[in-house]
């Protein structure tokens, strides 16, 4: 039977406590990562809706220019639209905003002004929501 080294169990030791040092400056660099490049949120599902929108009815009208609608009308059941009622506005502006950031990651542009309203459906079949979107050009006053 071989016999361990005068020692060694100082180096294991010394083995373990660097090891325990390593995991500890892994966290605290992943946790300071984290506060300086938070994760990419996903996308929920009216913005990811209304960006394919912009994708799918967005008019080509000449080489460097593309031209995506610019108003759109999000339908909701009337239990959706009671719970978001109070609300309206800023997440008509807040969804505004995300399309123009996505409007602005692929070169698009708009004939007026980003515009999302919230209105509640008389249809029946509409499940979660529905969304429905124009070019309108601005108007002048």
């Amino acid at each position: 039977m071989d016999e361990c080294p005068a020692g060694a169990g100082g180096q294991a030791g010394l083995m373990r406590l660097l090891l325990a040092l390593e995991r500890a400056m892994e966290r605290w660099m992943a946790s300071l990562w984290g506060s300086v490049r938070p994760p990419r949120r996903q996308r929920g599902a009216v913005v990811s809706i209304l960006c394919r929108e912009c994708d799918e009815r967005a008019l080509i009208l000449e080489r460097g220019r593309t031209v995506a609608p610019n108003t759109f009308t999000v339908e909701l059941p009337r239990q959706s639209h009671v719970q978001l009622a109070s609300a309206r506005v800023e997440l008509g502006n807040y969804l505004a905003h995300e399309v123009h950031r996505h409007a602005a990651e692929q070169g698009y542009t708009f004939a007026g002004p980003v515009a999302v309203s919230l209105c509640l459906t008389t249809e029946t079949t509409v499940g979660r929501f529905r969304v429905q979107s124009r070019i309108s050009p601005a108007t002048r006053t």
